[in-house]
Protein backbone atom coordinates (compact mmCIF):
# COMPACT_ATOMS: atom_id res chain seq x y z
CA UNK A 1 0.00 0.00 0.00
CA UNK A 2 1.30 3.50 -0.75
CA UNK A 3 2.06 5.90 2.05
CA UNK A 4 -0.61 8.55 2.60
CA UNK A 5 0.71 12.07 3.18
CA UNK A 6 -1.63 14.65 4.68
CA UNK A 7 -0.77 18.32 4.28
CA UNK A 8 -2.36 21.55 3.06
CA UNK A 9 -2.85 21.77 -0.68
CA UNK A 10 -1.30 24.60 -2.68
CA UNK A 11 1.88 25.10 -0.66
CA UNK A 12 5.15 23.31 -0.03
CA UNK A 13 5.23 24.12 3.67
CA UNK A 14 6.40 21.56 6.18
CA UNK A 15 5.01 18.76 4.03
CA UNK A 16 7.81 19.33 1.52
CA UNK A 17 10.40 17.84 3.87
CA UNK A 18 8.44 14.58 3.76
CA UNK A 19 7.85 14.73 0.01
CA UNK A 20 11.57 15.11 -0.71
CA UNK A 21 12.35 11.93 1.22
CA UNK A 22 9.58 9.96 -0.49
CA UNK A 23 10.56 11.25 -3.92
CA UNK A 24 14.29 10.54 -3.45
CA UNK A 25 13.50 6.97 -2.41
CA UNK A 26 11.04 6.45 -5.26
CA UNK A 27 8.42 5.43 -2.69
CA UNK A 28 4.78 5.08 -3.64
CA UNK A 29 2.69 7.71 -1.87
CA UNK A 30 -0.55 9.61 -2.20
CA UNK A 31 -0.71 13.34 -1.46
CA UNK A 32 -4.19 13.10 -0.03
CA UNK A 33 -5.38 16.72 -0.25
CA UNK A 34 -4.30 16.98 -3.89
CA UNK A 35 -6.49 14.05 -4.87
CA UNK A 36 -10.23 13.78 -5.48
CA UNK A 37 -12.67 11.05 -4.69
CA UNK A 38 -13.67 9.10 -1.60
CA UNK A 39 -11.26 9.53 1.28
CA UNK A 40 -9.32 12.22 -0.60
CA UNK A 41 -9.10 16.00 -0.59
CA UNK A 42 -8.77 18.54 2.19
CA UNK A 43 -12.05 17.37 3.71
CA UNK A 44 -10.51 13.95 4.39
CA UNK A 45 -7.62 15.58 6.25
CA UNK A 46 -9.96 17.78 8.26
CA UNK A 47 -12.02 14.75 9.32
CA UNK A 48 -8.86 13.19 10.73
CA UNK A 49 -7.85 16.41 12.49
CA UNK A 50 -11.27 16.45 14.14
CA UNK A 51 -10.75 12.90 15.37
CA UNK A 52 -13.29 11.26 13.13
CA UNK A 53 -11.03 8.48 11.87
CA UNK A 54 -8.48 7.90 14.62
CA UNK A 55 -8.17 7.73 18.41
CA UNK A 56 -4.78 9.51 18.33
CA UNK A 57 -5.58 12.76 16.57
CA UNK A 58 -2.66 14.77 15.17
CA UNK A 59 -2.49 18.39 16.29
CA UNK A 60 -1.74 19.64 12.79
CA UNK A 61 -0.39 18.44 9.44
CA UNK A 62 1.83 17.07 8.13
CA UNK A 63 1.09 13.54 9.18
CA UNK A 64 1.68 10.23 7.45
CA UNK A 65 -0.46 7.11 7.35
CA UNK A 66 1.23 3.75 6.75
CA UNK A 67 -1.46 1.11 6.86
CA UNK A 68 -3.05 1.49 10.29
CA UNK A 69 -0.13 3.48 11.70
CA UNK A 70 -0.42 7.27 11.92
CA UNK A 71 2.73 9.36 12.49
CA UNK A 72 2.74 13.13 12.97
CA UNK A 73 5.38 15.92 13.06
CA UNK A 74 8.10 16.28 10.41
CA UNK A 75 11.05 15.03 12.46
CA UNK A 76 9.02 12.14 13.88
CA UNK A 77 7.82 11.11 10.41
CA UNK A 78 11.35 11.21 9.00
CA UNK A 79 12.67 9.27 11.99
CA UNK A 80 10.10 6.60 11.09
CA UNK A 81 10.64 6.71 7.33
CA UNK A 82 14.43 7.00 7.35
CA UNK A 83 15.23 3.30 7.91
CA UNK A 84 12.44 2.17 5.59
CA UNK A 85 13.62 4.41 2.74
CA UNK A 86 17.35 3.87 3.26
CA UNK A 87 17.82 7.53 4.17
CA UNK A 88 19.58 7.13 7.50
CA UNK A 89 22.61 5.10 8.64
CA UNK A 90 22.09 1.66 10.16
CA UNK A 91 24.05 2.68 13.27
CA UNK A 92 21.59 3.46 16.06
CA UNK A 93 23.67 6.30 17.47
CA UNK A 94 23.82 7.99 14.08
CA UNK A 95 20.05 7.65 13.74
CA UNK A 96 19.61 9.64 16.91
CA UNK A 97 22.17 12.16 15.67
CA UNK A 98 20.12 12.54 12.46
CA UNK A 99 16.96 13.02 14.51
CA UNK A 100 18.65 15.74 16.56
CA UNK A 101 19.72 17.56 13.41
CA UNK A 102 16.22 17.29 11.99
CA UNK A 103 14.72 18.68 15.18
CA UNK A 104 17.11 21.63 14.85
CA UNK A 105 15.83 22.14 11.29
CA UNK A 106 12.33 22.19 12.78
CA UNK A 107 13.35 24.93 15.21
CA UNK A 108 14.87 26.95 12.37
CA UNK A 109 11.79 26.60 10.18
CA UNK A 110 9.67 27.97 13.03
CA UNK A 111 11.91 31.04 13.13
CA UNK A 112 11.59 31.45 9.36
CA UNK A 113 7.81 31.46 9.74
CA UNK A 114 8.00 34.09 12.47
CA UNK A 115 9.78 36.57 10.18
CA UNK A 116 6.47 37.27 8.46
CA UNK A 117 4.14 36.40 11.36
CA UNK A 118 5.97 37.61 14.47
CA UNK A 119 2.91 38.62 16.49
CA UNK A 120 0.15 36.12 15.73
CA UNK A 121 -0.59 33.51 13.10
CA UNK A 122 -4.24 34.55 12.94
CA UNK A 123 -3.30 38.07 11.79
CA UNK A 124 -2.52 38.89 8.17
CA UNK A 125 1.06 39.82 7.32
CA UNK A 126 -0.13 43.34 6.52
CA UNK A 127 -1.38 43.67 10.11
CA UNK A 128 2.09 43.07 11.56
CA UNK A 129 4.41 44.41 8.86
CA UNK A 130 6.45 46.72 11.09
CA UNK A 131 7.05 43.97 13.63
CA UNK A 132 7.97 41.64 10.75
CA UNK A 133 10.62 44.08 9.54
CA UNK A 134 12.24 44.18 12.98
CA UNK A 135 12.03 40.40 13.34
CA UNK A 136 13.51 39.83 9.88
CA UNK A 137 16.44 42.14 10.58
CA UNK A 138 17.31 40.13 13.68
CA UNK A 139 16.76 36.87 11.79
CA UNK A 140 19.13 37.85 8.97
CA UNK A 141 21.79 39.36 11.22
CA UNK A 142 21.79 36.75 13.98
CA UNK A 143 19.64 33.67 13.47
CA UNK A 144 20.68 32.66 9.95
CA UNK A 145 24.38 32.73 10.90
CA UNK A 146 23.61 30.89 14.15
CA UNK A 147 21.79 28.00 12.49
CA UNK A 148 23.63 27.73 9.19
CA UNK A 149 26.98 28.12 10.94
CA UNK A 150 26.01 25.13 13.07
CA UNK A 151 24.99 22.99 10.08
CA UNK A 152 28.15 24.03 8.21
CA UNK A 153 30.33 22.96 11.17
CA UNK A 154 28.45 19.70 11.42
CA UNK A 155 29.30 18.93 7.80
CA UNK A 156 32.93 19.89 8.31
CA UNK A 157 33.21 17.75 11.46
CA UNK A 158 31.51 14.64 10.09
CA UNK A 159 34.14 11.90 10.56
CA UNK A 160 32.82 10.14 7.46
CA UNK A 161 33.42 13.19 5.24
CA UNK A 162 31.91 16.61 4.58
CA UNK A 163 29.63 15.49 1.74
CA UNK A 164 26.86 14.35 4.10
CA UNK A 165 25.38 15.45 7.42
CA UNK A 166 25.32 12.02 9.04
CA UNK A 167 27.41 8.97 8.12
CA UNK A 168 28.82 8.42 4.65
CA UNK A 169 25.62 8.44 2.61
CA UNK A 170 22.67 10.66 1.77
CA UNK A 171 20.19 11.06 4.61
CA UNK A 172 16.86 12.80 5.08
CA UNK A 173 18.77 15.55 6.91
CA UNK A 174 20.66 16.35 3.70
CA UNK A 175 17.37 16.59 1.82
CA UNK A 176 15.94 18.90 4.49
CA UNK A 177 18.98 21.17 4.38
CA UNK A 178 18.54 21.38 0.61
CA UNK A 179 14.99 22.61 1.19
CA UNK A 180 16.15 25.13 3.79
CA UNK A 181 18.76 26.65 1.47
CA UNK A 182 16.28 26.76 -1.42
CA UNK A 183 13.66 28.39 0.75
CA UNK A 184 16.00 31.00 2.20
CA UNK A 185 17.23 31.94 -1.26
CA UNK A 186 13.66 32.46 -2.39
CA UNK A 187 12.61 34.45 0.67
CA UNK A 188 15.77 36.50 1.18
CA UNK A 189 17.71 36.81 -2.09
CA UNK A 190 19.78 39.76 -0.86
CA UNK A 191 20.59 38.21 2.51
CA UNK A 192 21.66 34.93 0.89
CA UNK A 193 23.71 36.47 -1.93
CA UNK A 194 27.03 35.51 -0.32
CA UNK A 195 26.03 32.00 0.78
CA UNK A 196 28.57 30.43 -1.61
CA UNK A 197 31.35 32.11 0.35
CA UNK A 198 29.79 31.97 3.82
CA UNK A 199 28.56 28.36 3.80
CA UNK A 200 30.41 26.54 0.99
CA UNK A 201 29.75 23.03 2.31
CA UNK A 202 26.01 23.63 2.65
CA UNK A 203 25.80 25.16 -0.82
CA UNK A 204 27.76 22.23 -2.29
CA UNK A 205 25.39 19.83 -0.53
CA UNK A 206 22.41 21.72 -1.93
CA UNK A 207 23.87 21.44 -5.45
CA UNK A 208 24.49 17.69 -5.12
CA UNK A 209 20.98 17.04 -3.86
CA UNK A 210 19.47 19.06 -6.69
CA UNK A 211 21.34 16.94 -9.25
CA UNK A 212 20.20 13.58 -7.89
CA UNK A 213 18.06 11.91 -10.60
CA UNK A 214 14.91 11.39 -8.56
CA UNK A 215 15.08 14.86 -7.02
CA UNK A 216 15.78 16.49 -10.39
CA UNK A 217 12.74 14.74 -11.88
CA UNK A 218 10.60 15.80 -8.95
CA UNK A 219 11.71 19.44 -9.13
CA UNK A 220 10.85 19.52 -12.84
CA UNK A 221 7.43 17.94 -12.30
CA UNK A 222 4.09 19.57 -11.43
CA UNK A 223 4.24 17.76 -8.08
CA UNK A 224 6.78 20.38 -6.91
CA UNK A 225 4.62 23.39 -6.11
CA UNK A 226 6.56 26.66 -6.52
CA UNK A 227 7.39 28.72 -3.46
CA UNK A 228 4.66 31.26 -2.85
CA UNK A 229 3.46 33.81 -0.31
CA UNK A 230 1.13 31.37 1.42
CA UNK A 231 3.86 29.01 2.61
CA UNK A 232 6.62 29.19 5.20
CA UNK A 233 9.30 30.70 2.96
CA UNK A 234 7.80 33.95 1.65
CA UNK A 235 9.45 36.69 -0.35
CA UNK A 236 8.50 40.15 0.84
CA UNK A 237 11.12 42.57 -0.55
CA UNK A 238 10.71 44.92 2.39
CA UNK A 239 11.88 42.17 4.77
CA UNK A 240 15.05 41.38 2.83
CA UNK A 241 18.42 43.07 3.34
CA UNK A 242 22.11 42.46 2.79
CA UNK A 243 23.72 40.22 5.36
CA UNK A 244 26.09 41.83 7.82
Amino acid sequence: MPYELYYWDGIQGRGEFIRLALEEAGAAYVDITRETGSGRGTSAMMRMLKGADTSHTPFAPPFLKDGELLVSHVANILFYLGPKLGLVPENEGLRYAANGLQLTVTDFVCEVHDTHHPIATELYYEDQKEAAKARSTSFIDHRIPKYLGYFERNLANNPDGDRHSVGNGLSYVDLSLFQVIEGLRYAFPRATRLFDRQYPLLVALRDRVRERPNIARYLASPRRIPFNESGIFRHYPELDQDAV
